[in-house]
């Protein structure tokens, strides 16, 4: 959870080019040269994951690194604040629609995971622009928009119920980073053919969420639909 921040004398230094084409020169020696079948395997067969991920862009959480997935494990999808939109055949550019039918319909993986975690600058543009002050973007505001209804489950309504503040919330941003994996899941559930599958208990759903400051994960149950922590 978001807790009081600390203060490290540690900086990070961004990685250069060159260390990724190293890393691709590696990844060929041992997936290519010394250990082919697995990639000579995934050729032969195609592709068979057993989930689909999808999770947030950010580049500290990466679900591949956090699973430890080999090549040909893991479907995934990453966006800002790891969102899923509501069905919709009349948006003409749908590529997160695209990747979950494919998942779903031709891959038939078994999981899909919606991961979020904490920190999200994502879910932080989307409370400041809740509140009335929309990045100047071209594109986060309104993509964002998508969970608005994360944030208008903790804040005070018109009815006089009390809860708390836009201002208030920012303090407690992993409430409304659970409840935009929440409310992602529900719209999974409104792609007809994911549905069927899910009724048919072909397709399971799960929320995840990542806390950057511990290394905790805390996942949703069945049953209730709650996050608690996995360990």
């Amino acid at each position: 959870m978001n807790t009081s921040t600390k203060t490290h004398t540690h900086t990070i230094s961004p990685v250069s080019l060159e260390h990724f084409l190293e890393a691709i020169r590696n990844f060929r020696t041992r997936f290519y040269e010394d250990e082919p079948e697995m990639m000579q395997a995934l050729l032969d067969y195609g592709q068979h994951p057993s989930a689909l991920i999808i999770a947030c862009s950010d580049s500290r959480v990466d679900p591949a690194l956090l699973v430890n997935a080999a090549p040909g494990d893991l479907f995934v999808v990453r966006n800002v604040a790891n969102l899923v939109p509501p069905y919709d055949v009349s948006e003409m550019h749908q590529s997160i629609g695209a990747a979950i039918e494919y998942a779903v319909r031709d891959l038939q993986v078994g999981h899909i995971i919606v991961m979020g975690h904490a920190h999200c600058g994502g879910i932080k543009a989307l409370i400041n622009t809740v509140s009335g002050q929309k990045p100047e973007r071209d594109f986060i505001g309104n993509w964002v928009s998508i969970a608005e209804e994360a944030c208008s489950l903790y804040v005070n309504h018109e009815s006089g119920q009390k809860k708390m503040s836009l201002q208030q919330l920012k303090d407690y941003t992993y409430l409304v980073e659970r409840a935009a994996v929440e409310i992602s899941l529900r719209n999974l559930l409104s792609y007809p053919w994911l549905k069927i599958a899910v009724d048919e208990g072909k397709l399971k759903l799960h929320g995840w969420w990542f806390d950057l400051e511990t290394g905790d994960l805390w996942a949703t149950t069945a049953e209730t639909n709650t996050f608690m922590p996995v360990d």
